[in-house]
């Protein structure tokens, strides 16, 4: 009986004991109820006046000894922000604090919410501003999400020990000893073999010596080794307007700006210029944090004991400096007698760029019917010392970047300039000479001289390489506007022409772009009315002579530009002309000509043709010709590409319900491809600029039948040697290459290379070595089968065509002659449609 007596109790105390226990964490853990118990309020004013429940570190639990932060076993005081402290298990609920030493995973903190000035700037300005310094809490995050003070900190060696402090002690020699020694709230520590030691108010650099002395004493011949292990853990208190306000166990070592990085600083209208720390119902100093964050000042920053008060008062209020200013940003006023220039020397102040002469200033005034008031700051006179009021939005301006004594010089230069100004300045003072009026081109062609092929390439895509930066992945574009965005750019790149520089002899007279000597123009802005005014003038004239009219007196402001002879197209008679003559000349090579000068002449010049020139089939080639045949080519294959498409569709129209789907759908489909592979023949031609000279078609021509050709820069001349064989492609038994006999027609060569059965005789081409191409013009006698056969010339049979298909109708319906380019794959058959 006794012993059921005795399990009963014992059990009922152990079930007492729980509940007890299970009752005071469930308040812990549960949500603040909307009101304070008496009780509680009691407890809050302890905490205010700096005497806590516990009273030392002594009631602390484990959790909090290890240093991290943590809070009381209660939920009396509760930020808006969710916080667990570390070392749980468990995740606490978004608006409840966990209690000291479980084991919770740490929340992160929550971003601030814009206050009501905040919010009241974006309104007016369009721009999101911050409170200035609220994101450096934000910084201090650990991994784990919180700021976390180190209690293992380095002391210095004034350090004075009390209670709670962790010392590691190591002995060697008569003795041995390794041992932590914890000070207890009495300020003794107690070695094993030795005793008790008196520690409170013992500096670091003494602990040694102290603890030493009470070894010898029982002790000899021994070495002693003494080093903080972890500090002792307080409690301090941040309330107010924190951002999560409690109780938190840091480091001895703590002072104001640690509790304030543990409670993650003040909130959206909390004070940072005016933090309180409170000491026995006292406010014993007050940090300004703006001094900390922008001067590095930590004067107030004093260490805090067990039982301190953080106490953050909402801010005096807020003003705002935007504009070219270094940190824009919401700034807080600290008093009512702040100034603007105070202010910005927290702020970083103006940087180069801004305007230090003037600045705007909004202010608030509420008792008026409109409360805003906008008015000018002289920032020279006084306006640096304007006394801020709550609510003040201040602008700054950026400078004008108009430059006030300046000319500048751009165009065909190696490298545009700005010249100083200065009264009586002319042009002959900008340009003093020729010499300096050479292009970046020019430099390049010198500077690759000698270059190989490969080598010019390598430079040219370097060359027309755009930045990196204009065309880097913007986050904020989708892959499509990025690629519309590139291609954007690459049309804006110059298409450099090398074409005739590929070789050695395509480079000579070619290192210098040719400068404008009769023109260049003066830009000029008249102050009084804002308009532009156009000077031309002869820049050889002003260059040669100081005393020409030419030389015109500079303005300030004054912009000259210096054209090529590219930029604005010259006379012929003005330009440089360098021709290139080949083949069966006497002397080929390249030839400076006048302007006067005639094809004939520069060849007469080379010593005339040779006697194996076959100067019917000579090639005459000039630049101008490949560019309008390049831009003609475009321009037809745009016109077919939308024509075929509008007769596809009209194939699949007439061809309606009463046929057979498949067989429509086959017919599209092969028109389709015959549209999609004659398209890509024509893209593939390349316009070589070759003019035909119109020569009568006789094997042997005299120099003097050369028309009267003026000639421009970059022209080629070829002049090949009789060749022996006529050439017969298409729809004959035998392609090849006929030996050429005297007198012999179209007809001749066509029997001896045999026509085949699906041969077109109607749409026979007879294409000279000239370059001019034959057809047959005529609905009753064609005039190809009869036309005499020169050397060189080439015959093209094409295939009869079914003339009931939708192809057939199409490729006869074209009134300028492309259903060529449709009927055959020959490069040769473009040179007609280009001609036409």
């Amino acid at each position: 009986m006794n012993m059921i007596i005795k399990f009963f109790l014992r059990n009922s105390f152990i079930f007492v004991i729980s509940g007890f226990a299970y009752f005071n964490v469930s308040i812990a853990q549960s949500s603040l109820s909307p009101s304070i118990n008496p009780q509680q309020a009691s407890l809050i004013q302890g905490a205010l006046g700096g005497s806590m429940l516990g009273g030392n570190s002594s009631g602390m639990s484990a959790g909090a000894m290890n240093g991290g932060v943590n809070v009381l076993g209660n939920n009396i005081i509760q930020g808006s922000d969710s916080f667990a402290p570390t070392g749980t298990n468990s995740s606490p609920s978004s608006d409840s604090f966990a209690p000291t030493g479980t084991n919770s995973s740490p929340s992160l903190v929550k971003p601030l919410e814009s206050n009501d000035f905040q919010k009241f700037v974006l309104q007016v300005t369009g721009e999101q501003y911050s409170l200035f310094g609220v994101n450096f809490f934000d910084n201090l995050k650990t991994k784990q999400g919180l700021f976390s003070p180190n209690v293992n900190s380095t002391v210095t060696s004034d350090y004075i020990l009390g209670s709670g402090d962790q010392l590691l002690i190591r002995a060697w020699g008569s003795v041995e000893i390794n041992y932590k020694a914890v000070i207890d709230k009495n300020g003794l520590i107690s070695l094993p073999k030795i005793g008790t030691i008196a520690l409170t108010g013992v500096k670091m650099a003494d602990a040694e010596s102290v603890i030493r002395q009470s070894i010898s004493n029982i002790y000899k011949g021994f070495s002693l080794s003494v080093s903080m292990g972890e500090t002792r853990s307080i409690t301090v208190y941040v309330v107010g307007q924190a951002r999560r306000p409690g109780s938190y166990a840091l480091s001895g070592l703590s002072t104001i700006s640690t509790a304030l990085f543990a409670s993650g600083g003040p909130n959206s209208i909390g004070s940072m210029r005016r933090v309180q720390l409170k000491r026995a119902n006292k406010v014993i100093s007050e940090f300004d944090l703006y001094q900390f964050l922008s001067q590095g000042q930590s004067s107030g920053d004093i260490k805090l004991i067990d039982g301190d008060v953080i106490f953050m008062p909402a801010s005096l209020g807020y003003v705002g400096l935007i504009g070219k200013v270094n940190v824009p940003a919401i700034y807080e006023l600290k008093s009512t007698d702040e100034t603007l220039d105070q202010l910005l020397s927290v702020a970083g102040g103006l940087p180069v760029t801004a305007d230090p002469r003037r600045a705007s200033l909004e202010r608030l005034e509420a008792a008026m019917d409109q409360p805003r008031v906008v008015s000018n700051l002289d920032l020279i006179h006084g306006g640096l010392q304007t006394k801020l009021k709550v609510g003040d939005l201040i602008n700054f301006f950026s400078i004008n970047p108009e430059l006030q004594n300046s000319v500048t010089l751009r165009g065909a230069i190696s490298t545009p300039m700005r010249k100083a100004w200065k009264e009586g300045l002319r042009v002959h003072d900008l340009i003093p000479s020729r010499d300096i009026l050479i292009t970046a081109n020019s430099l390049r062609f010198q500077n690759e001289a000698l270059f190989d092929v490969n080598e010019r390439e390598r430079i040219q895509r370097l060359k027309e390489e755009i930045p990196k930066d204009l065309i880097q992945n913007n986050s904020n574009l989708n892959e499509e506007r990025q690629q519309k965005q590139a291609s954007r750019l690459l049309s804006q790149q110059p298409i450099v022409d090398d074409n005739n520089l590929q070789t050695s002899t395509g480079r000579v007279g070619q290192i210098r772009d040719e400068i404008n000597f009769d023109y260049a123009v003066i830009e000029r802005i008249n102050r009084k009315d804002l308009s532009v005014s156009l000077i031309p003038f002869n820049l050889g004239l002003a260059i040669d002579s100081i005393n020409s009219p030419d030389n015109v007196l500079l303005e300030n402001g004054d912009i000259v530009t210096i054209f090529t002879v590219d930029d604005i197209r010259l006379p012929i008679a003005k330009r440089h002309i360098f021709v290139k003559l080949e083949g069966e000349v006497v002397r080929p090579g390249i030839y400076k000509a006048s302007p006067n000068d005639t094809l004939m002449n520069v060849v007469k010049r080379a010593g005339g043709l040779t006697q194996e020139a076959y100067l019917f089939g000579s090639a005459f080639y000039r630049d101008e010709v490949r560019l309008s045949q390049i831009q003609n080519l475009e321009k037809l294959t745009n016109r077919l590409e939308r024509e075929s498409n509008a007769s596809l569709i009209e194939l699949a129209q007439s061809n309606g319900a009463s046929t057979n789907p498949a067989i429509v759908q086959a017919k599209i489909n092969s028109a389709q491809q015959a549209q999609r592979e004659a398209l890509a023949r024509i893209k593939n031609v390349k316009p070589e600029g070759r003019i035909s000279l119109g020569l009568p078609q006789e094997m042997f021509l005299s120099l003097n039948e050369l028309p009267s050709l003026h000639l421009q820069n970059n022209d080629r001349f070829f002049v090949p040697s009789m060749p022996d064989f006529v050439y017969i492609f298409g729809a004959v038994n035998t392609e090849s290459a006929l030996l050429f006999k005297k007198d012999l027609t179209v007809t001749d060569y066509l029997s001896q290379s045999g026509v085949g059965s699906g041969a077109d005789k109607d749409s026979l081409i007879l294409i000279r070595s000239d370059g001019s191409v034959l057809t047959n013009q005529s609905s009753w006698r064609n005039q190809v089968l009869a036309a005499n056969v020169l050397p060189g010339d080439t015959i093209v049979v094409p295939d009869k065509l079914d003339r009931e298909t939708f192809w057939s109708t199409f490729f006869r319906s074209a009134l300028d002659g492309t259903q060529i380019f449709f009927q055959l794959g020959l490069g040769a058959a473009a040179i007609k449609t280009l001609k036409n």
